[in-house]
């Protein structure tokens, strides 16, 4: 396809997601879906005008995947307010850890009785499609940094969380199929893969984001330098973390998810303030947001501001390219009856039942446990992880079944919480509103009393 007719149809797209994107939040109908079908009519199986054969084009796609994947994993480290010490925490932790176990454990077995398939291939498509998706679960996730509601927080640290807990999985599964090296009784995997991996990507992202977030503050409040270029601060924070904790052999997602988090909590004497759109009275223009950027109070919520606006709408673009190409690869796959009831046990069985066990006993509505239980929406962590088992040597009939049953996945789980998630998020909000109301009415009747 040529640049030009390129330019017209993603220009033609994105002009159409400004005017309806309002529209479409009161819908039952994802931006994700939109981007799916027209995808779908762009590839061989439509007008042909994208071809994206995932065996040819692995290399290609894993590389957008994973820059798509660093974008919203940093989104997410930035939405996520509440230091590690708060008790909200422990809902993300046992879904990211628990459930991530339990998820694998049961897309194992399935993947032995049912696709009939090898021990390593099993172990490697429970790695592939356990981890939910942070980059298609914004409808689900928090809005601002402050926002404490156990379903929203738990939905996104699970996300932020679980794309790096997926790796050691993934290559777990390489490993046994002869495509990795495990080390004598899997020492390498289980110190490196696994301990440091995790480790270590948390400790190198969390320790550059607080050291450049502090720096640029200090800068701004202390010597009115360094203001300006917030995109070049996100961008380059993304990359720094990403590459550093990739050269240590730690976790690269992981580590960009913790320099989202250690840079939000960088606020100083501004923790609980939201940087104002205009400047001091008297000000306008550029001196207005320089004494917003270098005011001691606020410097650090304006900063958060303008990272965070700049990353998502990185974010929605890298959907957009991404579920294109998505849908254009559905031409190549072949979906049959073992598939179907793969896909059904994935979605309505075995993701309810792992966030289940892995919730008993925490403080959760009823409600807040059956929304976690159905949003384990899978995207893009999923197809990074199908190209990256590509990449590295799964061929055959095995990456044939890769393919089919991830894309597969994929797409219906585009559609049915894009369908579901508009009533299901309204539905939830005014429940709890009508919850708060009489917990309010309840503390004043204890009051009068």
């Amino acid at each position: 396809m040529s640049f030009s007719i390129w330019a017209l149809v993603i220009g033609a797209l994105l002009v159409a997601m400004a005017l309806a994107g309002t529209l479409m939040k009161r819908l039952p109908v994802s931006a994700s879906m939109f981007y799916l079908v027209v995808g779908y009519g762009l590839g061989s199986a439509g007008w042909g005008l994208m071809a994206p054969d995932p065996r040819q084009t692995a290399v290609v796609i894993e590389r957008v995947c994973e820059v798509a994947l660093l974008i919203s994993l940093f989104s997410a480290g930035l939405k996520l307010g509440l230091p590690f010490s708060s008790h909200h925490w422990r809902l993300p932790l046992r879904l990211a850890i628990v459930s991530m176990l339990l998820t694998v454990a049961f897309i194992m077995l399935v993947g032995l009785f049912l696709l009939g398939l090898p021990l390593g291939a099993a172990i490697l498509f429970g790695g592939i499609l356990a981890p939910t998706d942070p980059v298609l679960a914004s409808n689900v996730q928090v809005d601002e940094p402050h926002d404490n509601d156990r379903l929203r927080f738990s939905l996104t640290g699970e996300g932020g969380l679980n794309d790096g807990a997926a790796f050691p999985f993934v290559m777990l599964g390489l490993g046994v199929l002869g495509l990795h090296e495990l080390g004598t009784w899997g020492w390498r995997w289980l110190g490196i893969d696994v301990f440091w991996a995790m480790a270590g990507g948390l400790l190198i992202g969390s320790g550059l984001g607080a050291m450049i977030g502090k720096l640029v503050v200090y800068l701004r409040t202390r010597h009115q330098e360094a203001v300006g270029l917030d995109e070049f601060l996100a961008l380059g924070l993304v990359a720094l973390a990403y590459g550093m904790a990739q050269l240590a052999m730690a976790s690269g997602f992981l580590a960009v998810f913790a320099a989202g988090l250690a840079l939000q909590r960088v606020k100083e004497r501004s923790r609980q303030q939201k940087a104002p759109n205009e400047g001091p009275a008297g000000l306008q223009g550029k001196e207005a947001h320089l004494a917003v950027a270098t005011h001691p109070n606020l410097a650090g919520a304006y900063m958060m501001q303008a990272v965070r606006g700049f990353n998502e709408q990185l974010e929605r673009i890298a959907e957009l390219v991404i579920v294109l190409a998505v849908g254009a690869m559905l031409a190549y796959i072949h979906v049959d009856l073992t598939i179907v009831i793969f896909l059904a046990l994935l979605f309505f069985v075995l993701r309810p039942l792992s966030v289940w066990l892995g919730l008993l006993g925490a403080p959760v509505s009823g409600d807040q446990r059956f929304l976690i239980a159905w949003f384990g929406i899978r995207g893009i962590g999923s197809i990074y992880y199908l190209m990256f088992a590509l990449t590295h040597g799964l061929s055959g009939h095995l990456a044939e079944q890769a393919i089919n049953i991830t894309l597969a996945a994929v797409a219906a789980s585009i559609i049915l919480h894009g369908v579901s998630v508009t009533p299901l998020m309204a539905l939830y909000t005014q429940r709890q509103a009508r919850r708060s109301r009489r917990v309010s009415a309840q503390n004043r009747r204890h009051e009068i009393r």
